[in-house]
């Protein structure tokens, strides 16, 4: 923690502030008190306080617990925490960086930016530069979960390929590359990408992005053929409307229609054009939001049908013959269709 407090000195004296305040889940019990230790620490040794590190320059740092709400990782929902209000963003303008935290001005970041900044001062910003592709340069924490041999959580440089994080630091997926099914490679709110996608893309902003996902918070989620996919993202369709603040109406009945529609999925209790109604859905909840939570609900169910929509369809014919339902293959019942771009008419 020691790095993230020097991190918050320097951002803040260049700011011009006078105070940091680090936010951190009430449920991390041990990692909140080793930080309040370091702070207290820090205190002891004169390097914050009236006069931090002997510069003359008041600086404190104070560490707030939140209850856990997924919401509260927007800027504006975890002011309204601070302050002690529900975790709701706020419509902008104003920003933060006009009216903050109690009115102030405030400058909202993520702990890993802050903490690498003394790494950056004492090694040079053309080292830190020179690491990953041009656009995508620097480090960054990636967190590997899921079918892997050794989950875990390592910094490394930017653009490395996905295959080569995965074989390097977590001993291959467990039964090897061919037992791959599909990635989330930026935590839950990224669309999945599957295994021939994942053969060569890198891990930066600019080739996720050109696979049509994105490096998010770099949580990378490994998933091998024995995972139930459509399950999986119904899983997630289920974490996006239980965190849901409610605030906006596209995303709190949209987000349930999500679930309600992807619990049918994982069963098969639908109509094949069910699959493009769903996928209209998250079309209407996405872009439609204060906060991007409706988007981060949105991706992962567009992820799936773009790239396990077979699955989806075969799962929903298998239930229509085990229930001795007959497929309906009149072409009239299906009237739309539906794409990434655009509408269009079937017939």
């Amino acid at each position: 923690p020691q790095k993230l407090l020097e991190g918050c000195v320097i951002a803040g004296t260049a700011m011009g502030a006078h105070a940091a305040y680090i936010y951190i889940r009430g449920e991390f019990w041990r990692e909140a008190l080793a930080l309040e230790k370091a702070v207290a620490e820090a205190y002891e040794q004169g390097l914050l306080g009236k006069n931090a590190a002997g510069s003359g320059i008041p600086f404190d740092i104070y560490v707030a617990r939140g209850a856990g709400a997924y919401i509260c990782g927007e800027e504006t929902g975890l002011i309204e925490s601070l302050e002690g209000n529900t975790g709701k963003p706020r419509l902008k303008p104003p920003f933060p960086a006009n009216v903050g935290l109690y009115g102030c001005p405030t400058t909202v970041t993520n702990v890993e930016t802050v903490a690498v900044a003394p790494t950056i001062l004492r090694r040079g910003a053309d080292w830190f530069a020179g690491l990953g592709r041009k656009g995508n340069s620097g480090t960054k924490l990636f967190a590997i979960s899921g079918n892997v041999n050794n989950p875990i959580t390592v910094e490394e440089e930017m653009s490395i390929p996905l295959r080569d994080l995965i074989d390097k630091h977590c001993g291959g997926v467990i039964g090897g590359w061919d037992n791959l099914q599909g990635i989330i490679p930026g935590g839950s709110s990224v669309p999945v990408i599957p295994k021939n996608v994942c053969e060569d893309v890198l891990m930066d902003f600019d080739d996720l992005k050109r696979v049509q996902s994105g490096l998010g918070t770099a949580a990378v989620t490994v998933m091998d053929n024995s995972i139930d996919m459509i399950r999986a993202i119904s899983r997630l369709s289920y974490f996006y409307k239980h965190e849901s603040c409610g605030q906006c109406t596209p995303c709190r009945e949209g987000t349930t229609w999500l679930y309600k529609m992807m619990k049918r999925m994982e069963t098969g209790e639908a109509e094949l054009e069910e699959i493009d109604m769903l996928q209209e859905l998250t079309h209407e909840i996405e872009g439609h939001t204060i906060c991007a939570l409706g988007d981060a609900a949105a991706w992962p169910v567009q992820g799936l049908i773009r790239h396990f929509r077979p699955q989806m369809e075969e799962r929903i014919r298998a239930y229509k013959a085990a229930q001795g339902i007959a497929e309906d293959t009149d072409e009239d019942t299906n009237k739309f269709s539906y794409t990434d771009k655009n509408y269009s008419t079937a017939n």
